[in-house]
């Protein structure tokens, strides 16, 4: 038993020794602001391809123009809410006038354009409607290649 507590002894006192001395130390003089070594260069190891540069442009850019027209939106129905029906029926109608009449000059150039077509065949005609189609697909990414022969 006396071992035993020679031994607890000793670990204590080692824990205490331990305990005592500082396992760290901080200088806490002034680090000065020039000193006697000459400069080293830095160079810049973190380069970004240009590709990335402009995708990251281009996201700026479309996210701005989507403020944008999400500002537009919100103005420009916030404007219509203060509307009334009758101030909207008034502010389109030169417009509904308008569309009512290119859908009339519409109306009567395709009628103008429709011709009618007579085709007089002279002696034995023969139709025929057979056609042979050879479809070839190869590769991972797949890219068809229709080939089309009349046969007569």
């Amino acid at each position: 038993m006396d071992t035993t507590r020679e031994q607890a002894q000793q670990l204590i006192d080692a824990v205490n020794d331990a305990m005592a001395k500082p396992t760290a130390y901080r200088d806490t003089t002034p680090v000065p602001k020039i000193g006697d070594t000459p400069p080293v260069p830095q160079p810049d190891s973190r380069r970004v391809p240009a590709w990335a540069t402009g995708i990251a442009v281009a996201s700026i850019g479309i996210g701005a123009g989507a403020v944008g027209i999400g500002c537009a939106v919100w103005l420009a129905a916030k404007g219509l809410a203060a509307i009334t029906l009758t101030g909207v029926l008034a502010a389109l109608s030169p417009f509904v006038g308008l569309a009512a009449l290119v859908l009339a000059i519409g109306a009567t150039l395709s009628r103008i354009g429709r011709a009618s077509t007579t085709n007089v065949y002279k002696g034995s005609v023969s139709v025929t409607n057979k056609t042979e189609i050879r479809s070839t697909a190869k590769g991972l990414f797949a890219r068809n290649r229709n080939q089309v022969k009349e046969i007569r």
